[in-house]
Parts: structure tokens; C-alpha cells; sequence
């Protein structure tokens, strides 16, 4: 049955049988007893094929999906059955934001397969907050505190969070000295993402505030450079802007406000039983940024 389903997906996946024998190397002929065999036990048509063509029926493109997850979640297991070994393989799945990752984990990523050639790497960078169960992602990396959060976050690095903007927009909008002025100025907003608003502390306390203006984009490299070309404040992270800081084309606004803790994290779905692959993931990560050099 479980070879019936690996053919299966290769041959929707390559598009043929032929396609399909050569990647398992057999005959085609074999492929289409397979398949036969399926549909037979199944007792439902999944492909519909021809001399020139192959597709799928309803029933097979949601067979299909379902094979998809099934030989996930076996490779997975299989994977974590390994940890216990020490070698890392499968399948890893990572997600980062967008501009972070960017620079801080994609450059990282030949290192580590270097180290663990068994495992694949899927890189997903996005600044939208993705679902670590509905999107199959085994490690997110966040910045943010994850206080609220039932997931398990592993401290990676740390970091703060600073309002800045550009001299040229200060100068033609004045300084913001409470955080009620926000509300007078054009804040560069992630949008959706950023759904809980920036976050401050004012007397000890933790304050979220909702901010508006203008201009809004779920990129927050975007945003970066819309705060460089003066078009209003912007919420961003120390290692993002701190040269724009040194240079001067950016300056910082509301530092005594400012959230002292606001760390880059490895985020799993929980800490016991990680498979070897994201537990040495997460390490090679760590390791990589506890050099003090590495961030300046």
C-alpha cells in the first residue's frame, strides 16, 4: 500500500508514468499496475489518462493532498525516531520574517546543511505570522516576546525594539515626546501583522498601542525604506537600522519608552521530543549568533 501511494504522488507529480518509472527506476508498465491496484482497493478512478495526457479526478485531487500529508508525517516520524541517534534528516521547515531572514538565516542555512547533509531545507520568509500546525512549519524564528503564546520559544539572540525616522521628517513634523503624539504622526505600519500594535513600556508597565497613518505594507523592508525617505516613523529593530543610526540617516524617537527585551526566538510547538533536524537547527543558530562579532 505505502509504495502504491509513493507512486501515486510521483506520477501527479511528474506528470506522467513514464516520468514517474524513471524517477523510482522501473518500467512504466509497473507504475501502471500500481495504480490499477489503487484504484481497485480504493474502489474510485483518481487519474483520468490518455497517450498524451494525464489528470486528476476529483476524488484523486483530494486523495492526492491527502497522500501528500500522510508521507509527511511518515518521513517526520521516521526522522524523529533518528533524533534519538543524533543524526539529523528528513524534511526541515523553517519560516522567518521576511527582512530578518533574509539576512540573518538564509546565509546560515549551507552551513548547516554542511554539517547535516541528510536534511532538506524549506525556507519560507514571510512577515506574516503563520501558523506552525495549519502551515506544517517545524521552527519559526520571531522577534517578539511570545508572552501570550502557548508555543515554546528558545531565545536565540537579543534584541530591541525603536521608533525611528528619518532627520528631514522630524524636522517637518516636529519631535514626539509622549506617546499620545503618535497619534499626530504618519506611523509606517506591517499591517495585519502587526495586528497588536507597537509595543512600549511607560512607569514599569507594558503598553501596546495602536498606531495609524498613510502608509501600510506587509514587507517590513518596505517599511524600512519608506522611514529612510522621510515618509513618517517607523517601528523597526535594532539590528535593521542600527547602521542607518550610525550614519545618521536615521534617528531615534521615544527612547525612553522604548521595550528593553524583545528577543529573536526559535519557535517550536514544544520542547520535548524535537526531531534531531530542528533541534540542531536551533543550535547551529544559537551558536552562530553568541558571537558578539557576528552582529557588529
Amino acid at each position: 500500500m505505502l509504495k502504491q501511494l509513493e507512486t501515486f504522488v510521483a506520477v501527479v507529480t511528474q506528470g506522467s508514468l513514464s516520468a514517474a518509472a524513471r524517477q523510482e527506476g522501473v518500467v512504466p508498465a509497473i507504475v501502471g499496475r500500481r495504480i490499477d491496484a489503487l484504484e481497485e482497493r480504493l474502489g474510485v478512478k483518481l487519474l483520468t489518462r490518455s497517450t498524451r495526457s494525464l489528470a486528476l479526478t476529483q476524488e484523486g485531487a483530494a486523495f492526492y493532498e491527502d497522500c501528500q500529508r500522510i508521507l509527511a508525517d511518515l518521513a517526520d516520524a521516521e526522522a524523529a525516531v533518528a533524533s534519538g541517534s543524533g543524526r539529523a534528516r528528513g524534511h526541515l521547515r523553517v519560516s522567518a520574517p521576511a527582512g530578518f531572514g533574509r539576512k540573518h538565516v538564509a546565509p546560515h542555512i549551507a552551513g548547516f546543511q554542511l554539517r547535516h547533509p541528510d536534511v532538506k531545507v524549506t525556507l519560507d520568509l514571510s512577515d506574516r505570522l503563520v501558523d506552525l500546525q495549519r502551515d506544517r512549519i517545524d521552527c519559526a524564528i520571531r522577534i517578539s516576546d511570545l508572552a501570550d503564546s502557548s508555543l515554546v520559544a528558545i531565545r536565540l539572540a537579543e534584541n530591541r525594539r525603536v521608533v525611528v525616522a528619518a532627520p528631514a521628517y522630524l524636522a517637518r513634523h516636529g519631535l514626539p515626546r509622549r506617546l499620545e503624539d503618535l497619534a499626530e504622526h504618519n506611523c509606517l505600519s506591517l499591517g495585519e501583522s502587526q495586528s497588536r500594535g507597537w509595543a512600549f513600556r511607560r512607569d514599569g508597565e507594558a503598553v501596546n498601542l495602536r498606531v495609524g497613518g498613510r502608509l501600510e505594507c506587509n514587507d517590513g523592508a518596505v517599511l524600512h525604506d519608506w522611514a529612510l525617505q522621510g515618509l513618517g516613523l517607523a517601528w523597526r529593530s535594532l539590528w535593521e537600522v542600527k547602521d542607518d543610526l550610525s550614519d545618521g540617516r536615521l534617528v531615534t524617537v521615544l527612547d525612553e519608552f522604548s521595550t528593553p527585551d524583545y528577543p529573536v526566538c526559535a519557535v517550536v510547538p514544544q520542547r520535548r521530543l524535537l526531531p534531531a533536524r530542528v533541534r540542531h537547527f536551533v543550535d547551529y543558530l544559537r551558536s552562530v549568533y553568541a558571537d558578539e562579532a557576528y552582529w557588529n
